[in-house]
């Protein structure tokens, strides 16, 4: 089953780390929080890729194009260019297209012009911003069992704020952007569709796949939940970037199930 990657959007909101450079490239832990996301996937097996590149789509394609000399050792043979590699690493199963699909198209859109590169009944799609522990073999599981078009990971949204416990003026506790316990689920993407998506879609570059398209799937029954209780965040300011490297820093990175 193909995985297809939404990582073509400008990220203004966290202007500091993607002025030079596409969000899903910002590191998380000396690594771009793309692969983060592509290695909870491949750790469920799921390792063909279709990366819908637009804004600075060339930084995504280098990152990889050079990704044995970063990930590996080697051994250069100047005037010859012969390159001899020494080592292995994790990733080496893994097959990635790269989709330029334009500078300003919305996420339908890219969705819509990745259809070429899906050759199966059943693919993936999620934002290539955020990270989550979800259990990837449930959620696929689950799609087939409900036999709709469409289903959507629902999350608990992180506080943004700190939350505090007290009694009288004594604080008894303070967390750092607890998971809410109130309110509603919010889409926090990891979708899985039947290739019939794709009619709700269009190339059209104002096509915006949470508008219409899902709208529409929801009003014709054919899109189902998958609730997921545990670790989600999205990385869409600098302080979420401060916070998932913290986490990765404190050895507290929940998401990382490889």
């Amino acid at each position: 089953m193909k995985v297809v990657l939404l990582a073509g959007g400008l990220g203004t909101r966290l202007r500091e780390e993607t002025e030079f450079k596409p969000k899903p490239m910002v590191e998380v832990g000396g690594k771009p929080i793309l692969w983060h996301i592509m290695k909870t996937y491949a750790h469920y097996g799921y390792k063909e890729f279709v990366v819908c590149l637009g804004y600075r789509g060339d930084v995504i394609k280098n990152y990889f194009l050079n990704y044995e000399m970063r990930a590996n050792d080697f051994t250069l043979e100047l005037g010859t260019g012969k390159v001899q590699v020494h080592s292995k690493h994790d990733e080496t199963s893994w097959t990635i297209t790269f989709a330029e699909t334009g500078l300003n198209a919305m996420t339908g859109s890219r969705v819509a012009q990745a259809e070429k590169y899906v050759d199966g009944d059943l693919f993936m799609v999620t934002y290539g911003d955020g990270v989550s522990n979800v259990d990837i073999d449930a959620l696929v599981n689950f799609h087939k069992s409900h036999g709709k078009i469409g289903t959507v990971t629902g999350v608990l949204p992180p506080s943004r704020f700190g939350e505090l416990e007290t009694e009288g003026s004594v604080v008894k506790s303070f967390a750092e952007k607890p998971q809410m316990d109130k309110g509603g689920l919010i889409n926090g993407g990891y979708f899985v569709f039947n290739k019939e998506f794709f009619k709700y879609l269009s190339n059209d570059e104002s096509c915006i796949m949470e508008r219409k398209p899902l709208e529409q799937l929801a009003q014709d029954g054919e899109l189902c939940i998958f609730e997921h209780q545990g670790f989600w965040q999205c990385m869409d300011t600098y302080r979420d970037f401060e916070y998932l490297n913290g986490l990765w820093k404190d050895g507290k990175a929940d998401w990382k199930v490889w």
